[in-house]
């Protein structure tokens, strides 16, 4: 620890004598200055001892005295020593008073020791405490560095909780804790998820201070990883404010931290490399080619039913993110997600980005499937509470598709289908949509679509032209007819007019169109012309 008062006057060859202030000797001392100035506080940083012999003080002047230590201690001037037989042959009583009153330790320096001596001694002191920092801190490194090697960064996460007498937790890079040392730090750190987003937010290396509510420890959080986005973040606990020695060992942890992502990351587009060779072959039709080239890396993922998920954004969001340095990408932030939630889980996960697409194989009803849809709802909620459209259209937007559940031979199938929920989902306006939900509700909203209303338009035209000369009814006729399945008699009766009357305005229809109505797929496009034209 670095020098103190207490220490100085139990110092054998300073010889210093207490003459106030007898309670506040613990105090450390940051350095020894010497200064007759009247007033010495302009140059003063805080925590100095100051030497004095009052060459010019008017130190029997209680008054004066008084003013003087009062500037002294507000300008953090731990404590005041004076040396007698130079000017005053003991210390004024106005002095030891005035020192008495502010509580400033006021120490007596005897004539035979001279402030260069007291200067040293400080100097000393902290050089020695510094060695001890810097040697403690080699130690933590070693350590450290033993328990890396041996166990992994749960182990890490121990040694560096023993070394700052606190708690230690790593987060991967969705904010989600990975361990925590010792356990019972779980909880605590997992309330730090949202300030560990913000610091992910902002280009590493960065690091923000948490200071709890009352009783409740200091919290420092530090990004990993040496890109623009940090791939992780260390969160260290403690009682109180870190010292030199429990710095050395935070730094020499977010180095190892640090270079374990680094190593992860090379891993991991290593594997994303070999997920997607995997991928060409599932989707060749050739499963068992796949499982050999894959081998154990995935599990049993690809032996049991899974989902296949593919997400899309326009080109425009991702040179955003790249642009500005974070990591506002949605695909990259739906693969973060879902890969913390397959590994909190135990899942194995296969994860192949292609340019503006995502492809993902999950297992089916597992963790990742869960987040992902989680992840869909939240930006679907963020999306419906901001303003209008958004420069750009909903082309800048994310939309995800999933397939239902396949095994390896139905992968292809399962592409499609997961491509086919991502058309429904831009008409529908919808950030995620599963195929399960393509044949539930109704085909109508589907014929929205610009294109189908254009052709709707065009084969009904000949006949609102017709209605529009006010020489009969044939639209409304039409669509009683095919409403009712041809059925004469009751399409007569819904429109209240004879069964022959309906009879000779169909005949209309064919002559007008060019098109027999005995054609059920002629029928059908009649149908769904009506219901588009009757949806604007």
């Amino acid at each position: 620890m670095p020098p103190t008062l207490a220490s100085l006057v139990h110092h054998s060859a300073l010889k210093l004598t207490v003459r106030a202030g007898e309670d506040r000797l613990d105090v450390p001392v940051r350095w020894a200055h010497v200064s007759e100035l009247a007033d010495p506080v302009p140059y003063m940083e805080g925590g100095e001892l100051l030497l004095i012999t009052a060459l010019k003080l008017d130190a029997e002047d209680p008054e004066a005295m008084r003013r003087y230590v009062k500037r002294l201690v507000g300008a953090g001037v731990v404590g005041l020593g004076f040396a007698v037989g130079v000017n005053y042959e003991e210390i004024p009583a106005a002095l030891v008073e005035a020192a008495q009153e502010a509580g400033l330790p006021l120490l007596e320096v005897p004539r035979r020791t001279p402030f260069l001596a007291i200067s040293k001694a400080v100097s000393a002191a902290i050089a020695a405490d510094q060695y001890r920092a810097v040697t403690a801190g080699f130690a933590a490194q070693r350590e450290l560095t033993k328990h890396a090697l041996a166990e992994g960064p749960e182990g890490l996460l121990a040694a560096l909780a023993a070394q700052v007498d606190g708690w230690a937790a790593l987060y991967d890079a969705s904010g989600a804790v990975v361990a925590t040392a010792p356990e019972w730090a779980g909880r605590r750190a997992a309330r730090l998820t949202a300030d560990v987003q913000r610091l992910r937010d902002r280009p590493a290396p960065a690091s923000s201070v948490v200071g709890g509510p009352e009783n409740e420890d200091r919290v420092e959080l530090h990004s990993l990883g040496t890109g623009r986005g940090p791939r992780a973040a260390l969160a260290v606990g403690t009682a109180s404010a870190l010292g030199t020695a429990e710095r050395y060992a935070v730094h020499s942890a977010i180095a190892l931290l640090t270079l374990t992502t680094e190593r992860s990351r090379s891993l991991h587009a290593a594997g994303q490399r070999l997920g997607a060779a995997v991928l060409r072959m599932l989707l060749a039709g050739e499963p068992d080619h796949a499982r050999a080239v894959a081998g154990d890396l995935y599990g049993g993922l690809l032996d049991a039913p899974f989902r296949l998920i593919v997400a899309e954004t326009a080109p425009a969001s991702s040179a955003r993110a790249a642009a500005d340095g974070t990591n506002g990408d949605p695909l990259v932030a739906l693969a973060e997600t879902m890969e913390s939630a397959a590994a909190r889980a135990g899942e194995a996960l296969l994860v192949v980005p292609e340019g503006e697409r995502l492809v993902v194989l999950a297992s089916d009803e597992g963790a990742a499937l869960a987040a992902c849809g989680a992840y869909a709802a939240a930006v679907e909620a963020a999306r419906s509470g901001t303003a209008a459209e958004q420069p750009g259209g909903e082309e800048d937007e994310l939309v995800v598709g999933v397939s239902a559940p396949v095994g390896p031979i139905a992968a292809a199938a399962a592409y499609k289908q997961a491509e086919q929920a991502i058309s429904v989902a831009r008409r529908r306006g919808r950030v995620q949509v599963a195929h399960e939900q393509l044949a539930s509700g109704s085909v109508v909203p589907l014929l929205a679509d610009d294109a189908v209303r254009a052709f709707a338009d065009g084969l009904l035209r000949p006949l609102y032209e017709h209605d529009a000369t006010g020489r009969g009814d044939l639209v409304a006729s039409l669509r009683a007819w095919l409403s009712r399945h041809g059925q004469w008699d009751a399409a007569a009766a819904d429109l209240g007019v004879h069964r022959h009357t309906l009879r000779y305005r169909m005949r209309r229809v064919e002559e007008i169109l060019g098109r027999s109505l005995d054609d059920p797929d002629v029928r059908m496009e009649l149908w769904l012309a009506l219901k588009a034209t009757s949806s604007e």
